[in-house]
């Protein structure tokens, strides 16, 4: 008897598909309007990033993926094969880095712009459950701005140890995914937190709580940051559809546990 209360008592958690939010999205013309415009300038912002980033990594390699090993001899050809293998997983890599670093750099510099439209989402879900705990203010503007350039600083940490595991058969590639999937959520999920003036570590523990509907926020994004080149074109144009699909769930997560509470 016991148990079942206690089963009565634990709440669901709720998930509202990408489709739904997408509708959410097309009803209402001033998330449109400011998602395009916050399209153009993470478009922008990471393609200027990324030509950046990747001129930077090429001056560092120098000649090496430039001049090929002769193959004149068997070790030569040895050499040679060993070259264009690592060469091309150089190349995929690096596009990859590169992608995130610069990314990042729009991540950050945007912000504020998809703080305004996750708050505006949050409170034409809510309703009158909405709740503006957090004021804007100067202080807790700039607090925001700092928590975004902690979790961006935190993704070049990610970066770098993705790009030392992905060299591990199999296993390294899956790990990958597997980081930049919740590393992801952890991008979109910082928008509606960081009004409540969340912690970093408030945020990565969420995640770990909710792990299932982090997994499924991130994964579309990591999948599409993987694909070289087209990733700066479709991540821009998913950003502010995404950040509005996380704040939705995360809104309505919190509001399941609100009201849930003893």
């Amino acid at each position: 008897m016991k148990k079942q209360q206690h089963e009565k008592r634990v709440p669901l958690v709720p998930w509202i598909p990408l489709s739904s939010s997408l509708a959410f999205m097309m009803r209402r013309k001033r998330l449109i309007g400011w998602s395009l415009i916050l399209f153009v300038v993470t478009f922008s912002l990471t393609w200027i990033g990324y030509q950046f980033t990747v001129n930077f990594i090429r001056d560092l390699t120098g000649d090496f993926f430039v001049n090929a090993p002769d193959t004149a001899t068997v070790w030569g050809w040895v050499k040679h094969k060993g070259w264009v293998a690592s060469s091309w997983l150089f190349i995929i890599v690096s596009r990859i880095a590169a992608f995130y670093l610069a990314f990042l750099l729009a991540y950050s510099i945007s912000t504020p712009g998809y703080v305004f439209l996750s708050t505006a989402a949050e409170k034409l879900y809510a309703g009158e459950h909405f709740d503006p705990d957090a004021s804007l203010t100067l202080p807790g503007f700039l607090r925001d701005i700092f928590e975004g350039i902690k979790i961006a600083l935190f993704g070049v940490v990610v970066t770098i140890i993705a790009l030392f595991i992905n060299f591990v058969p199999v296993v390294g590639q899956a790990a990958v995914f597997l980081l930049y999937t919740y590393y992801s959520a952890l991008m979109f999920i910082d928008y509606p937190a960081s009004r409540h003036r969340w912690s970093l570590e408030k945020k990565i523990r969420w995640l770990q709580i909710n792990s299932s509907s982090a997994f499924r926020i991130g994964i579309l994004p990591a999948f599409v940051s993987m694909i070289p080149i087209v990733n700066i074109f479709a991540m821009a144009l998913l950003f502010p559809i995404l950040t509005i699909h996380a704040t939705l769930n995360f809104s309505a997560i919190e509001l399941v546990k609100k009201n849930h509470k003893p």
